[in-house]
């Protein structure tokens, strides 16, 4: 499960790139209940999606020529230039090279070989997420590129991760996890093959009622991708969409024990 004790590989923050940040604040809030705080105004008009407090994502305007709206998963990594380099020499493409954000950490804007952006970061005095695994937080990413074997091995080159494959109606799934400690402890998130035109990570968030985040999303200018299905032994899960069309999911995890 996705926690809050970061490690190498460890998801550590998430942020939304959007043409209208205040549109974007006013529907995450309207959906997920998130309060958007600035980051103030050093920030480029950067800030943070907050739940009683605690940070459970970011938001800021798009800075990459081109942008479209997404969400960007960063890793953590002990050093942002030394992943850059690594990420370079196999085969994956740097966006925006390793960069302190002032004394919150460094971070990098990679691209893997599959073609999915993702990022890195190195925390100084921003561990990462403050709240994770709760409802209407981060649970888990998935990546979805044509060969996830392929690209899966590049993220062990540079992170160690590991992976089991679980097969699933008509594709192989493989549920990837960080290098240290038990294998399904260190879980937090799984790889499949694309099914789309674009590579990318897709974020998961918990929720109680996955058909009320779709009928919520849909009401307040967004779209979905994927009407609310049950996946057995995971939970009901839809693919939505905010109205600049960043996607992103939701899950409402099967009971346990």
């Amino acid at each position: 499960m996705l926690g809050t004790q970061f490690t190498k590989g460890s998801p550590c923050w998430l942020d939304l790139g959007s043409p209208d940040t205040d549109a974007a604040a006013a529907f995450y809030g309207a959906v997920l209940g998130w309060e958007f705080r600035s980051a103030g105004p050093e920030a480029g008009g950067y800030g943070f999606f907050q739940q009683d407090g605690r940070t459970v994502a970011a938001l800021g305007p798009l800075t990459e020529e081109g942008a479209h709206s997404a969400w960007t998963v960063y890793f953590r990594t002990p050093d942002a230039d030394a992943t850059q380099k690594a990420a370079e020499s196999a085969g994956g493409t740097v966006r925006a090279p390793a960069i302190d954000v002032m004394a919150a950490g460094r971070m990098a804007a990679l691209t893997d070989p599959g073609g999915a952006e993702f990022a890195v970061w190195q925390p100084g005095t921003t561990q990462g997420l403050e709240r994770t695994s709760s409802p209407n937080t981060l649970l888990w990413v998935e990546l979805h590129v044509h060969d996830p074997e392929a690209v899966l091995g590049f993220y062990r080159g540079l992170f160690g991760w590991r992976w089991a494959e679980m097969e699933t109606p008509g594709m192989t799934y493989r549920v990837v996890s960080t290098a240290e400690g038990d294998q399904q402890d260190a879980s937090f998130g799984g790889a499949a093959e694309l099914q789309s035109d674009t590579p990318r990570w897709i974020p998961y968030f918990a929720v109680k009622d996955a058909d009320a985040m779709a009928a919520a999303a849909q009401g307040n200018g967004g779209s979905v991708l994927m009407p609310a299905a049950d996946i057995p032994d995971v939970g009901r899960i839809a693919w939505l969409a905010d109205p600049f069309g960043a996607p992103f999911a939701v899950l409402k995890p099967a009971p346990t024990g």
